[in-house]
């Protein structure tokens, strides 16, 4: 009986794992969906590249621009201390973190650059 069993469970795995053809050629001569051309494959792979850059040189400028807030305010931090030593550190340490985040920021909005530039 348990070879009876195990014989029909591989024929069920066998056919389970057989591949059925899917027709995806055919549904797209009957979407009129928006995303039409994005489904059906006719859409640019320059578009993509465009779109990914953007985004990626759009959060890498606001990310610039915080780091330069930051400076800023610990520049007034600093300037307003009154000769306190934690202010002073905490506002130096602000300004050297700040700093070291906008180099990255500039660093790493080079790199995209080069590299959109390279795939164009």
């Amino acid at each position: 009986m348990k070879k009876i069993a195990l014989f029909f469970a591989s024929i069920v795995a066998a056919i389970s794992f057989m591949a059925v053809p899917a027709y995806a050629e055919d549904a797209c001569d009957y979407y009129n969906g928006p995303d039409k051309d994005i489904i059906c494959g006719n859409h640019d792979e320059e578009d993509a590249e465009d779109k990914v850059g953007t985004i990626i040189k759009a959060v890498l400028g606001i990310v610039g621009i915080i780091a330069v807030i930051v400076i800023v305010i610990a520049g007034i931090f600093y300037a307003t201390s009154q000769g306190d030593a934690g202010k002073i550190s905490r506002a130096k340490s602000a300004i050297l973190f700040a700093s070291i985040g906008l180099i990255i920021s500039l660093l790493s909005f080079a790199i995209v650059s080069f590299i959109l530039g390279k795939m164009s």
